[in-house]
């Protein structure tokens, strides 16, 4: 169903949580739902795979993961720190260890003054801790940015169960 680009990393976290003993949650604005889509694609994910949450609308994301009105009106839908607060709902909802989130603008509409078409915020919580990784893939295709955003996703999963890479 997904290319090996896909599959392969996400049968790798699959691995790697497993191993571990751990359960993962996603909160997915922009991917609409592709990177749980992905994970559980794969035959057994169930004993990793806690939830995932699509939260596309503003309203979502606030009802279902918590994210504060006050902190989408001074940072707008697509910014770190909203990414930020949609992992850290999303962890705090879930019976996960680990959750993966991203907000972004896939296109080919919706860029505003200085967020541009192509950008996504991506974030990951465990721990107590929050990572954030900024990508600017630019006006590439709506289908295109998606899937760049699960390959990312993926990977900063992977960095965050295997525990290396930096916590910003």
């Amino acid at each position: 169903m997904f290319s090996p680009e896909l599959e392969s990393p996400a049968a790798d976290v699959l691995d790697a949580a497993r191993a571990k003993g751990l359960r993962l949650a996603t909160a997915e604005s922009c991917t609409g739902g592709l990177i749980a889509a992905c994970l559980t694609a794969i035959a057994g994910s169930s004993d990793v795979v806690d939830r995932g949450f699509i939260v596309y609308d503003n309203a979502a994301k606030t009802e279902m993961l918590g994210v504060s009105e006050a902190l989408l009106i001074s940072h707008g839908a697509v910014s770190e720190e909203v990414a930020r607060a949609m992992a850290e709902g999303a962890l705090a909802r879930a019976h996960a260890d680990i959750a993966v989130s991203c907000t972004g603008i896939a296109g080919p509409g919706g860029a505003t003054d200085g967020k541009s078409v192509g950008l996504v915020h991506l974030a990951c919580a465990r721990d107590g801790a929050t990572s954030h990784r900024r990508r600017e893939y630019g006006d590439i295709g709506r289908e295109a940015v998606r899937l760049r955003t699960v390959v990312d996703a993926l990977a900063l999963v992977a960095t965050q169960i295997i525990g290396v890479g930096e916590q910003k």
